[in-house]
């Protein structure tokens, strides 16, 4: 049973903080005008939920860890030069397959595809369903102001005079992620560990500000003490910091083996979850606290494919003033994933050897 309880905790704990790091990403990102095709509570799949009239999908997918936002524009690579062709196709007849595009523009069915496929991406039409026999691609549906139920529903022809194909590309090429300057695509990329910091932060001043702690006097009695909501403002800016340092350590050769030693995997987080709830709300909130800010502060480290990782890229890219290759990014993710991968397997082992043969100094 207790064991059950601790996969519980820790997936509600580290789901609820996984929905607000992509929430800052989705947030932001509709600030800027930039089009979130799907907003949702668990890992990428089947899902069931609603689109709303900003064309945004909200739900909950079969898997309920974590969660995910699909910003739009995001990947990397040249823009096909069929797009208007291909958009004009796919909004005349309402639903279109992939072979029938190319034939009619006179191009390779790979060509057709990547234009397709990347207007998908850009939340302009939809994909193939899971039954189609061919890739086969469709208007989505449009919703009025009045309430959810569609004006045109998916896969309804929706004329666009030939003069007006450009003007409407061009529209929603505004809305895509690549089409931002600089410093709002960095903006969006902060937003979701920026939104876990400031997490961690409001709830270490709550603790002290509006809960308080259980705090031992020089003479050994313990008094259950508040402090002001400035120093507790202050003690979550220092512990902050603390963790910067921290993981800075890991790209430091005389400490990286001891920051290895003093993480954990999701295995010491789900031991110490159950801990936390046991010792009641105030353990819960400092234990959230310090997982929020620690998956925060890693999200930042320089490596793709993490938010860090693509924040490096952006910097790159404006100091060349060129984009950096697909080929370069993918050779980055890999050695990204396979550091990763590493440091999970040596922080799974150890939280094994801590936590269930209790044999780790």
């Amino acid at each position: 049973m207790d064991i059950v309880l601790m996969i519980i905790y820790c997936v509600l704990i580290l789901g609820f903080l996984v929905v607000i790091h992509e929430g800052g990403h989705y947030f932001m990102a509709r600030a800027f005008g930039v089009r979130v095709s799907e907003f949702m509570v668990g890992l990428p799949g089947p899902n069931i939920g609603f689109t709303a009239k900003n064309g945004t999908k909200y739900g909950i997918t079969a898997v309920p860890l974590g969660g995910y936002a699909r910003v739009c524009g995001m990947e990397p690579g040249d823009e096909s030069p069929y797009l208007e062709d291909a958009a004009a196709i796919v909004f005349r007849e309402g639903t279109v397959n992939m072979d029938d595009v190319a034939a009619e523009l006179h191009i390779a069915k790979d060509d057709a595809y990547t234009a397709l496929s990347e207007l998908e991406e850009w939340g302009t039409i939809a994909g193939p369903h899971r039954k189609d026999k061919y890739n086969t691609f469709r208007t989505k549906a449009v919703f009025g102001d009045k309430g959810r139920t569609p004006v045109f529903a998916e896969g309804t022809p929706q004329k666009i005079p030939a003069s007006s194909v450009k003007a409407f590309i061009d529209s929603e090429r505004k809305q895509q992620y690549r089409s931002l300057p600089f410093w709002k695509r960095s903006m969006i990329l902060i937003a979701g560990p920026g939104v876990n910091v400031l997490c961690a932060i409001l709830l270490i001043v709550l603790l002290y500000s509006v809960i308080g702690v259980d705090m031992t006097t020089a003479e050994g009695e313990v008094q259950h003490v508040t402090i002001s909501p400035l120093r507790s403002l202050e003690a979550g800016f220092i512990y902050t910091g603390m963790v910067i340092q921290a993981v800075a350590g890991l790209f430091n050769p005389q400490t990286a083996a001891q920051v290895v030693s003093d993480s954990t995997s999701v295995v010491g987080i789900a031991v110490m979850s159950k801990q936390a709830v046991d010792q009641g709300f105030a353990s819960i909130m400092a234990f959230t606290a310090m997982i929020s800010v620690s998956l925060g502060i890693m999200n930042m480290l320089p490596i793709p494919p993490l938010d860090g990782g693509r924040f490096i890229v952006e910097i790159v890219q404006r100091l060349r003033h060129k984009e950096v290759t697909i080929r370069a990014l993918n050779y980055m993710s890999i050695i990204g994933i396979a550091f990763f991968m590493a440091f999970f397997v040596v922080m799974l082992n150890q939280d094994v050897q801590r936590f269930v043969f209790n044999n780790w100094g």
